[in-house]
């Protein structure tokens, strides 16, 4: 036994949450197990104690990973070996890394890694919810540097009552679905989708969760006393203040100059520009800043740079309410919009707000087209899913670019999460729906250009959309108890200041969320007017794209494939399908289109050509519920006898014209009528006992000789 095992135990929204510390990796700067219904997670993190020469940025690293061993599954491809994380794996460690980044101190360039392994797992506990915990634990009760405890908790509503942390089947009865993490005393980060929620429903299940994170936070201060290590010391790679003190009194005109530019890549110039002439300055006079001759002067003059600019925007939107070529706080940029802008795609759109560009593409299809994804909770088919791009240029950058970021499946899945809560039934629409987000030009939340493109391109193609979606990004500068709010933020305005908080929904409400900060927290004061500024933005950005469209299209555009549906009994599945597939290739091939059977018996026919599809229809129709006595038909004939002729008048359904039901008058040799591969028109008089089909020819029409 491990003298050195240590559990602590908590109850968190009704279910009991387990750390433990003392028994695995304990090479690891920190580590813990955490348990809760069966799923088990371990979390470790490892800081170096040497930071690279020159590292001007905290180089953090999440890493999640869900073995399939710990649902007792092989994964479901070719190779059986865990290897690059999914997207779903992806993200969740994006929601880890976000509330820790700006709690570890100022100048902290030390290599940061942590990792998170889901080693069992059970539907009763999330195991995204408790790799969070755990990391929060993990750094807490190393030696490693961090400011204080954070919780993440996962809360839905069910039957109009919050949930933490809901069971894997209770998601489907939810309305709403938020990440929340936060410290005992402010919020963190939010991300999450809803259907159409309000702004006070929001702000109510964001306070719920911070009223059982402050619980958890207080619990692991608890285990911090108990078992915590001492933290280190480090010297910080802050900007040196005696050098941003000297050189703001040199170059602060310079900065105001940069600042009053309002074209993004003549500002870059600017500021460029700015930070050779401070290089030069630094290296002058190297030693009234307390450098050296070996120091490295870009660097410095860089970080000073940026430094300037960070004050100096900052004062001007506390002090003045003057942001960046003077906009206004709740001012949105200049907006235009297009749709069917592309020949070939289903649906296309282009939003452009102020310097920000996303064209979006809509294909619709059938069930080929939907996207599996293997997890440990089971194998999911996904029929609506959004990409998004960033490529290289859309930033004036030369650079070539082969694979998608952790940051593109961010953006993509806010922007998806925003437009799926708007998307018709599977009943009502049953096709697959993919839409690709084009970044073209960005400064600024392109994610949310994405969601306003997305939006009008699925109208665009003629998705019946319950209303259109629109987002806005929301900025903050805060300093002491003084804050404000800034309204579709500038990429610089980002970067400068305290907050990227996005909003995204129809006039009716919230369809999706994220909040990302700098600093240690967010007040409810701060959030609700954030909201509320949010939900001005996102009404007029609304207004702006239902100048070019606001409905969508009421019939699909030549070329996009059609679908038409018809139920047929569980049991005829088979006869449909035919021996080794017979029936079904046989008709895809007559009719050039493609046909998809669900288990539940609900058959889709996918086409181009309407009446193609409404002809197989009839002819699926007629093989499952047989032909209709008195109804007509075109026939094909396939063998001639002297008794008649034989006929089809579906695939796989035939039948016998008498010799007495070919003409008005007598027949003696029914080649002088008919020849096989005529089509004829009969109708149906009778079906016997056994099956068989009576057919006539002369009640449609009598055939006349061809003698």
């Amino acid at each position: 036994m491990n003298s050195k095992k240590r559990e602590f135990t908590i109850n968190l929204g009704g279910k009991n949450v387990t750390i433990e510390v003392g028994r695995m990796a304990k090479q690891a700067d920190g580590s813990v197990l955490v348990s809760s219904e069966g799923t088990q997670v371990l979390v470790t993190i490892c800081s170096a104690t040497v930071a690279k020469d020159g590292q001007d940025f905290f180089p953090l690293t999440v890493e999640y990973i869900e073995k399939a061993y710990a649902a007792g599954k092989f994964l479901g491809g070719f190779f059986k070996r865990e290897a690059k994380p999914s997207t779903k794996e992806t993200l969740n460690a994006r929601l880890i890394d976000r509330p820790m980044r700006p709690l570890f101190p100022k100048g902290y360039m030390f290599e940061t890694v942590v990792s998170a392994t889901v080693l069992s797992y059970k539907d009763g506990g999330d195991p995204e919810v408790l790799a969070a915990l755990g990391a929060s634990a993990a750094v807490n009760i190393s030696d490693i540097p961090f400011e204080k405890s954070i919780g993440t908790v996962k809360v839905g509503r069910v039957d109009g009552k919050f949930v933490i942390n809901p069971k894997h089947d209770q998601w489907a009865l939810s309305d709403m679905e938020l990440v929340v993490s936060a410290s005992s005393d402010a919020i963190l980060m939010v991300e999450g989708e809803a259907k159409e929620v309000t702004e006070a429903e929001m702000l109510e299940a964001i306070t719920f969760a911070h009223g059982h994170i402050k619980g958890f936070c207080n619990f692991l201060d608890g285990i911090k006393k108990e078992v915590g290590k001492a933290k280190r010391e480090f010297v910080s790679a802050a900007s040196n203040e005696k050098i941003i003190s000297e050189c703001t009194k040199r170059f602060s005109t310079n900065v105001r100059e940069s600042l009053n530019i309002n074209e993004k890549l003549e500002r870059q110039k600017s500021v460029h520009k700015l930070e050779a002439t401070v290089a030069k300055e630094l290296e002058a006079n190297f030693a009234t800043y307390s450098l050296t001759e070996k120091s490295s002067f870009g660097k410095e003059a860089v970080k000073v740079v940026d430094e300037m600019l960070y004050k100096a925007m900052r004062t001007d939107i506390l002090e003045k309410e003057y942001r960046i070529a003077g906009r206004k706080l709740n001012q949105v940029r200049p907006i235009q919009t297009e749709v069917d802008i592309l020949t070939t795609p289903h649906g296309s759109s282009l939003f452009t707000r102020g310097e920000t560009q996303v064209m979006a593409t809509v294909t619709i299809g059938g069930s080929s087209g939907e996207q599996m994804s293997d997890q440990i909770s089971g194998t999911v088919y996904y029929s609506f899913y959004l990409h998004y791009n960033f490529p290289p240029f859309s930033v004036g950058e030369a650079k070539s670019k082969f694979s998608v970021g952790r940051r593109e499946l961010g953006h993509g899945n806010l922007a998806e999460r925003a437009l799926k809560q708007v998307l018709p039934s599977k009943e009502d629409f049953p096709y697959t729906v993919r839409i690709v987000c084009e970044v073209l030009e960005s400064n600024g939340s392109s994610s949310m250009g994405s969601v306003c493109s997305g939006s009008m391109a699925l109208m665009d193609a003629g998705v019946p959309i319950k209303s259109p979606v629109a987002g806005v990004a929301m900025g903050l500068v805060a300093e002491g108890n003084k804050f404000k709010i800034l309204t579709d933020i500038l990429g610089d305005e980002d970067h400068l200041g305290d907050m990227d908080f996005k909003v995204a929904g129809t006039k009716n409400g919230i369809t999706a969320i994220q909040m990302d900060i700098k600093i240690d927290g967010l007040k409810n004061e701060i959030i609700e007017e954030a909201l509320a500024r949010a939900k001005d933005g996102r009404l007029h950005i609304l207004g702006e794209m239902n100048k070019t469209v606001c409905t969508h299209r009421k019939e699909l555009k030549d070329g996009v494939p059609r679908m038409l549906t018809l139920n047929i009994p569980v049991d005829k599945i088979g006869a449909l399908i035919g021996p080794g597939g017979k029936n079904i290739k046989k008709l895809q091939e007559s009719f050039g289109l493609d046909i998809e059977i669900e288990e539940s018996g609900l058959v889709k026919i996918i086409g181009a050509d309407v009446e193609k599809l409404n002809a197989c229809l009839g002819v699926v129709d007629m093989q499952i519920n047989g032909p209709e006595v008195g109804l007509d038909y075109t026939a094909v004939v396939v063998s001639i006898k002297d008794y008649g002729t034989f006929v089809d008048i579906a695939e796989g359904v035939s039948g016998l014209v008498h010799v007495s039901e070919i003409a008005d008058e007598r027949v003696t040799d029914l080649n002088d009528y008919v020849a096989v591969g005529d089509k004829i028109q009969v109708r149906l008089l009778e079906i016997d006992k056994m099956g068989r089909l009576k057919l006539s020819a002369k009640a449609v029409k009598s055939l006349p000789s061809k003698k």
